[in-house]
């Protein structure tokens, strides 16, 4: 994962809880955003949401909430589909707020609360 360019942190912890920033479809290997077809910007930024969890000891699957930024609600049952490919069973909690624009011109934004493995 590359260092933000802004002043926060990819997660903070407290009490045993992960608190993940606000994942973009980047591809911090490359730099490259993602402004693709919107299942691809979905699964990247959800496997950023995993970087950041890995790093600070945790997964996917310990997600208890996750909060997802849409820039167009037309779009939702795409992104529905592909976070249940890459969730699976597990459901945590989530909230789906529409924004009229994102960082970069991508069309989501997903952030995460996790507890440790």
């Amino acid at each position: 994962m590359s260092e933000p360019k802004g002043h926060y942190s990819p997660a903070v912890e407290h009490d045993g809880l992960i608190f993940v920033s606000g994942q973009l479809p980047i591809d911090h290997s490359t730099g490259r955003v993602e402004t693709g077809a919107i299942e691809d910007q979905t699964e990247l930024a959800l496997r950023n949401v995993e970087i950041v969890l890995k790093a600070a000891g945790s997964d996917l699957n310990h997600v208890l909430q996750m909060t997802i930024y849409v820039s167009d609600m037309g779009l939702w049952d795409r992104v529905n589909e592909a976070y249940k490919r890459i969730l699976g069973d597990h459901k945590p909690a989530r909230a789906i707020v529409p924004v009229k624009d994102l960082h970069f011109g991508t069309k989501i934004e997903i952030q995460a609360v996790a507890t440790r493995k």
